[in-house]
């Protein structure tokens, strides 16, 4: 695929932020992005990458009246030695690509869309954060461009690609987060789209976050839809439970988001030596577990936050601790072995990470 860069004068750059330590998430974007049309007549067209700049959208955007819009997120790091890294990226566009088809949107081909991603961060590498914990955000996004009324799919689309320079997603880093359990709120039902990364999912789950903060607690952990009685996911994570050197995490039922790092937690599990299983798993189970204290660690995985460790569960008024509201050992030793394969600190035999080039 050729893409067009556009050139832009030194004096028009944006200035680096001063301390990379203290990088809010998802707040500073670079000068750069990448953006790619598609219509019937054409499929994917004019690839170009530009400045970062506002879009212009017809009122009647198909995207601003039926949602037809998906994402994902990724990151990209730089090693010790200087290498920029990104981690699994073929498995993020397999599951955009997976969204596009649930959506009625065009696939992207896998190549066009590595490329695409590729040269961004390459041409944007100097926004690339070196500071520990900090890396550099990529948000690929399509929408329904064409104008109308009417329930179907749109016939043109906007594909684009912005990158953040971030820190850690939870303001407090690698310590316990506490959340709070929605017995009332649905996110997503089995046959929906909650296991595609479209932002009607996000929406859906505004309120019961917003409670959630009101009441003191970092995030939110869904149960199913049908019955409220089984464990699904957190907003911006999959969750697991440590039960000693066991790892048990909901299976994948159809309402629940495949996290790339999910997969990646349960691969790298099984490889440290610990056992793993993907099962349904009822709230009570979960509450009775951590209070007997067979359940000894519970964490959460996902690109943003890589391996969170929760603290505490808050159901129905009453608060269950876990693990003394401290990190885990089985937490800290997964987090440590994933986020030292991302920044090349660490072998990588599964051939997960792959290289971009160097700063």
């Amino acid at each position: 695929m050729k893409i067009y860069l556009e050139p832009i004068p030194e004096r028009e750059l944006k200035p680096l932020f001063e301390d990379a330590g203290k990088l809010i998430f998802g707040r500073i974007f670079t000068d750069r992005m990448f953006t790619m049309k598609y219509n019937a007549e054409k499929g994917w067209h004019d690839a170009k990458i530009e400045k970062y700049k506002s879009f212009s959208l017809d009122p009647a955007a198909c995207v601003l009246h039926y949602s037809q819009e998906i994402f994902e997120g990724l990151k990209a790091y730089v090693s010790e030695d200087g290498r920029v890294l990104m981690f699994r990226p073929e498995e993020n566009v397999r599951r955009m690509n997976r969204s596009a088809r649930r959506l009625c949107m065009p696939e992207i081909p896998e190549e066009d869309f590595l490329q695409a991603m590729k040269e961004l961060i390459m041409t944007e590498k100097r926004w690339i954060p070196r500071a520990p914990g900090t890396s550099l955000y990529v948000r690929p996004t399509m929408l329904g461009t064409e104008a109308f009324l009417g329930v179907h799919p749109a016939a043109e689309y906007l594909f684009y690609i912005i990158l953040s320079p971030v820190g850690p997603y939870f303001k407090d880093g690698f310590n316990p987060v506490s959340i709070y359990v929605e017995d009332t709120l649905v996110r997503a039902v089995v046959g929906g789209v909650g296991d595609i990364k479209t932002g009607g999912n996000y929406a859906a789950s505004l309120m019961a976050g917003l409670k959630a903060k009101e009441k003191g607690f970092s995030q939110v952990l869904w149960l199913d839809a049908k019955e409220h009685k089984y464990v699904e996911e957190v907003g911006a994570m999959n969750i697991f439970f440590v039960y000693g050197d066991q790892l048990v995490t909901p299976s994948l039922s159809g309402s629940i988001l495949p996290g790339i790092t999910r997969a990646s937690v349960l691969e790298l599990a099984a490889d440290m030596g610990y056992r793993v299983e993907e099962r349904a798993i009822a709230i009570d189970e979960v509450l009775e577990e951590i209070s007997s204290g067979r359940i000894t660690e519970v964490f959460g995985s996902g690109t943003a936050a890589v391996v969170s460790p929760v603290g505490s569960l808050h159901y129905k008024g009453q608060n269950y601790v876990v693990n003394n509201n401290q990190v885990g050992e089985v937490t800290k030793a997964i987090y440590t072995r994933l986020i030292d394969i991302q920044y090349g600190k660490a072998e990588d035999k599964f051939g997960w990470v792959c290289e971009l080039g160097r700063i």
